[in-house]
């Protein structure tokens, strides 16, 4: 085991280093974040700037900013109708396998966790897009575990090609590639690359992923920069809450995405916003004090530090808690969900990621928002 307990901070062989000073730019912020210092007078002037800075961004994720949630609520409202209008964009995952080659301590597709593992043919593959887009939905996250060897970058691309035959949007949540890699499924259709940190503490990350490719810190920080690179029209990013200092890594996602922004001011940038869950063989987790009002706050100051950017909401919240923050500040939102690898047809072929709470279909997502008064958007988007 001692062989696998490589310097996280160095590159394996074959992983692409770019020239970028965003990693450490991002941790020096974060080394210097101390949200203890903030008071109710510092949230006061954050939530009267027209355009947050990063301190007022720093201080809206402070627990000083707790007592101030329905002032930030009413404020993130006006912003997404501003940038987003009435609008809620739909989508569902599909898992085309779960074999991993990492040691992650939080994750059910561990590549030590003994569960049943899978992967689709292409006629499975297939089959599942086309339940899927049954539904009347056009928009697709498709997932692997992080496996080069079972789930190499040519079988994700021919499973994208697929996908581009009945969906509009195609993203990907797959482990971090190279640029040329990223640029040849941007080519087979792929648009998004949803990527997270988990924790963005160097020394958390080196605790929780104890081997594997995933281990290398840089190469999965710098996965968005390079995914632009390739090409990719948009990139989403986020942390893990709970699997470390919520707060600190918030603030490191808000300023990634930030930076990242700057830097390439075409890129679509969206949030993720996940919560530890349970998964099989680990029926207890214990997340460090993210409870709903938590996760609100952190969902609020995202939206109103980047006002513009999407904010996608899951299925490992509460069906109560998505529909209450969609149309306030999420944007996008999952439905019809399984975790498993396939399902959608027939019987899944490998076990799920992680425990959902929204076990909740198309039609009856669709129907929800309805009912809150917002438009429920299935593409937004042409491909031609």
């Amino acid at each position: 085991m001692a062989s696998n307990r490589f310097d996280p901070m160095e590159y394996m062989d074959g992983m692409e280093a770019i020239d970028s000073d965003l990693m450490n730019k991002v941790l020096r912020y974060m080394a210097e974040y101390n949200y203890r210092q903030f008071n109710g007078k510092n949230v006061e002037n954050a939530l009267a700037q027209e355009k947050l800075s990063l301190e007022g961004y720093a201080a809206l994720l402070s627990p000083a900013a707790l007592p101030y949630l329905e002032d930030m609520a009413k404020k993130a409202r006006s912003e997404t109708r501003k940038h987003f209008g009435n609008s809620v964009s739909m989508f569902t995952p599909l898992y085309i396998a779960n074999y991993c080659e990492n040691y992650c301590t939080y994750c059910g597709f561990n590549c030590k966790n003994k569960i049943r593992r899978g992967n689709l043919t292409l006629e499975e593959v297939k089959v599942e897009l086309k339940a899927i887009a049954a539904t009347g939905l056009k928009e697709i996250l498709l997932l692997t575990g992080e496996s080069r060897l079972k789930s190499g970058v040519e079988y994700i691309g021919r499973a994208v090609k697929l996908a581009a035959q009945y969906f509009s949007t195609i993203g990907i949540e797959i482990y971090p590639l190279n640029s040329d890699e990223y640029a040849y499924l941007h080519q087979c259709g792929a648009d998004f690359v949803s990527i997270y940190q988990e924790t963005y503490n160097t020394n958390k990350y080196e605790q929780v992923h104890l081997s594997g490719p995933k281990r290398v810190y840089p190469y999965r920080f710098h996965a968005q920069e390079r995914a632009l690179l390739g090409g990719m029209r948009g990139v989403a990013f986020g942390c893990l809450l709970g699997l470390d200092d919520y707060r600190k890594d918030a603030y490191a996602t808000g300023l990634h995405a930030f930076f990242i922004q700057k830097k390439y001011p075409h890129a679509e940038i969206s949030f993720s916003i996940p919560r530890l869950r349970p998964f099989i063989n680990q029926a207890v987790i214990n997340p460090q004090d993210v409870r709903e009002r938590q996760l609100l706050q952190v969902i609020l100051s995202y939206r109103l530090f980047m006002p513009y950017a999407g904010i996608t909401i899951s299925t490992r919240e509460r069906a109560v808690f998505r529909d209450h923050v969609i149309g306030l500040a999420a944007t996008k939102i999952s439905a019809g969900v399984r975790v498993g690898v396939g399902g959608h047809m027939a019987g899944e072929k490998g076990d799920e990621q992680f425990e959902i709470s929204d076990p909740r279909s198309v039609e009856e997502v669709h129907q929800m928002i309805l009912n809150r008064g917002l438009q429920p958007v299935y593409t937004d988007y042409i491909r031609v």
